[in-house]
């Protein structure tokens, strides 16, 4: 059987660690692309540099790499944001394009940010995008892929939502406070929560490198969103605490500005419309049996 090789950015991260080993009990051989000393090849998305013989013979590309967002954003942190996106997708699609044989496939990070504050709406992958800072760095960053797909290379834009996993994310700053018994809902409590944990997110994405029937966009959330009022009675429920003590709205924007009213307080009501009809099936597509699964992995 002759070896499938997958070159991936972003190996290091919150989701690239936990598909890593997945990939390789596959049978996969990963090509890491970084910039620190466990890479396998090197690159620098500002500079527009990469190794691009790391390539040669992959089956599949995968890039999840990206400046994180949860921060507060200041003007600097916004052109980070956008450049690392951006400029490392546009990076990894022109050196595929150039490729003699390129991949079948290149899956490339995205977000549902895409879609902006839908409210109570339900959002699938054919909504238009939203008007707000992180739905222009998504439209810009899916765009970005556009030179592999010129070459005739199937390409997918993850749209990921909130990963519940217990060493990074929301739920790991959300776990102290939740287990002090100092938990409860943000702002209104009303804004939907889309999440998926993170081993759904991994089989999610491995689904997508092999089945062809998924291009274009594709949402990778639970199909069963919750609002934050009742994310935060599950988690209390799950972790035997009281989620009672709300976080003022105000005390957010204060604490961080534009990327409170963006992240934490817009509602994001997404459905994995195309997940869904490809037959995918998820592992915990409820938020109490997921909570309880991602909370077992840490033990």
């Amino acid at each position: 059987m002759s070896e499938r090789r997958i070159v991936l950015t972003g190996g290091s991260g919150l989701i690239g660690c936990a598909l890593v080993p997945v990939l390789r009990e596959r049978g996969w051989t990963v090509v890491n692309v970084g910039r620190g000393a466990g890479a396998d090849a090197r690159w620098d998305p500002g500079a527009g540099t990469i190794d691009a013989r790391a390539f040669d013979g992959a089956e599949a590309v995968m890039h999840l790499a990206g400046e994180p967002i949860t921060v507060r954003w200041t003007d600097a942190r916004r052109r980070s944001i956008l450049e690392s996106r951006v400029k490392g997708t546009e990076l990894v699609a022109r050196t595929i394009a150039a490729m003699a044989t390129p991949p079948k496939v290149f899956v490339s990070g995205s977000a549902i940010g895409y879609y902006g504050d839908g409210g109570d709406a339900w959002l699938s992958e054919g909504h238009a995008p939203g008007t707000d800072f992180l739905a222009s760095v998504c439209v810009a960053w899916e765009r970005a892929a556009d030179a592999a797909r010129d070459a005739g290379v199937r390409v997918v834009h993850a749209r990921t939502g909130i990963v519940l996993a217990t060493s990074g994310g929301a739920l790991a700053k959300l776990l102290p406070p939740f287990k002090l018994g100092l938990g409860g809902p943000v702002g209104t409590g009303r804004q939907f929560m889309s999440w998926i944990t993170r081993a759904d997110m991994v089989r999610a994405l491995l689904a997508m490198i092999d089945d062809a029937s998924l291009q274009g966009a594709v949402n990778a959330v639970s199909p069963q969103p919750v609002t934050n009022a009742e994310f935060a009675q599950t988690l209390g429920r799950v972790l035997r605490r009281p989620a009672l003590i709300p976080v003022p709205a105000v005390a957010l924007r204060v604490a961080f500005g534009e990327m409170a009213e963006q992240i934490l307080l817009a509602s994001q009501r997404v459905r994995p419309a195309r997940l869904a009809q490809s037959g995918f099936a998820w592992d915990e597509p409820a938020l109490e049996g997921a909570l309880h699964a991602v909370l077992r992995e840490r033990s």
